[in-house]
This record gives C-alpha cells, sequence and structure tokens, in this order.
C-alpha cells in the first residue's frame, strides 16, 4: 500500500504542469539548502560553544595572561571566538602601553576597540546563513501556496470544455497542486525551527563574550592602574 501511495505521487508531480513542477523545483532546492546550512550550523555553534567552555576554564584557572596570549598568538592553530577577543584585546593592550606616556583611558579604549571589531567579526561568522534559513522559512509556503493556485487554476480551466464535471475529474489536479504547498511546508518549518533555535545560542554566546569583555577589561584596568 505505502509503495502504490508513493507510486500515485510520484505519478501527480510527473504530470503536474510546467510553473507547478518549477515551483516544486525551487522548493526542493531550498530545503537541500536549509538542510545543509542546519547542519553547518549545528557543528559550528557546538564547536563555538565548546571552544568558550575551554578558554574559560584555562582563563579563569589562574592561567597567567602573557602565556595565554603566546600560545594563542603562536600560530600552531587558529584561534577563534573567546580566545580571538582576548588575543586582540590582549595585542592592543600590550601595543599602546609600550608606547611612552600612554594614558590609561586611551589604552582601555584602544582594548575595548580591539575587542569589540573582533567580537562583531566573530558574531558576523556565527550568524552567516542564518538569514537564509529565516527567508526559507518565511517564503517557501507562499511559493508553495502559488503552486498550489496555478494548478487549481489550471484544473478547473479545463473543466471548461467539459460538458458534465465530476470530483474524479478535478480531484488529480488538485491533489498534484497541493503537493506543493506540502513540500513548501516540508522546506519551511524545518528551516523555522533551526533558525529559532541558532539564534537563541548565538545570543546566549554573544551575551558570554560580551561577559568576559568586561570582564577582561576590568582585570586590565587594574593592571595598568598599578
Amino acid at each position: 500500500m505505502n509503495l502504490s501511495s508513493d507510486m500515485a505521487i510520484l505519478q501527480l508531480v510527473m504530470q503536474a504542469s510546467i510553473v507547478v513542477k518549477i515551483v516544486m523545483g525551487i522548493l526542493i532546492l531550498a530545503s537541500l539548502l536549509s538542510w545543509w546550512y542546519i547542519f553547518v550550523k549545528l557543528f559550528t555553534v557546538r564547536r563555538a560553544k565548546k571552544q568558550a567552555d575551554e578558554f574559560e576554564r584555562e582563563f579563569w584557572g589562574g592561567s597567567d595572561l602573557v602565556g595565554l596570549y603566546q600560545r594563542a598568538n603562536a600560530g600552531h592553530y587558529e584561534p577563534a571566538g573567546m580566545e580571538r577577543i582576548f588575543e586582540a584585546g590582549f595585542k592592543e593592550y600590550l601595543k599602546l602601553k609600550s608606547r611612552s606616556g600612554a594614558d590609561v583611558s586611551a589604552l582601555m579604549d584602544g582594548t575595548r576597540r580591539a575587542m569589540k571589531a573582533t567580537f562583531q567579526r566573530e558574531l558576523d561568522f556565527l550568524e552567516a546563513h542564518l538569514s537564509f534559513l529565516a527567508t526559507v522559512g518565511s517564503v517557501s509556503p507562499y511559493i508553495g501556496l502559488l503552486g498550489t493556485v496555478w494548478g487549481i487554476m489550471n484544473s478547473f480551466r479545463g473543466l471548461s470544455s467539459v460538458a458534465q464535471a465530476t470530483l474524479a475529474q478535478v480531484a488529480p489536479g488538485i491533489a498534484e497542486a497541493l503537493i506543493a504547498t506540502a513540500i513548501g511546508l516540508f522546506a519551511a518549518i524545518p528551516a523555522v525551527i533551526a533558525y529559532n533555535r541558532y539564534t537563541a545560542e548565538i545570543d546566549r554566546l554573544a551575551n558570554r563574550y560580551e561577559s568576559f569583555m568586561e570582564e577582561f577589561t576590568n582585570i586590565l584596568q587594574r593592571q595598568a592602574t598599578h
């Protein structure tokens, strides 16, 4: 029964008009791309959270700031997330502090700006492709509805040449049109769920990064005044 049902659906798709087929193709492509970005974001956000946890353990575990900076700046690996923010801030701090007559307020302002710029780049990296998921989630149902409306229009237009219309004559055209709406929902629902989930997780990471910047700034300010 399942096989015959699948074959019937496939047959309806193959018999659809060219416009409905184009709509279905667009939706299937959008769904495949959104699933690709869903998995990419899954690993990206998970890696960023793990890196933040590991760096915070080291940073607050009493590690030497200079040692942490030298390790991040050694070039053995590419720092990311919170560690990259730390590296950018401490690098700017050391550079400004080495200048003779450096004012403490100017020193801290430069350090904050360096960390803020790196923070924004890290946030842009984490948020990459989220707009695509949002677009797929919001637009796909309407694209599917367009295919459905077009298919239903064709079905009723075909009845104009028939003396007596029956449900058996209309049903196949309506069914193939409704498949476009189903594919649109299939593309939209996972994209919306993933967008909401990753947006919330990235917001939490951004709050952690901002809290770290404030705490690290306070540490550097105490060092600069002693």
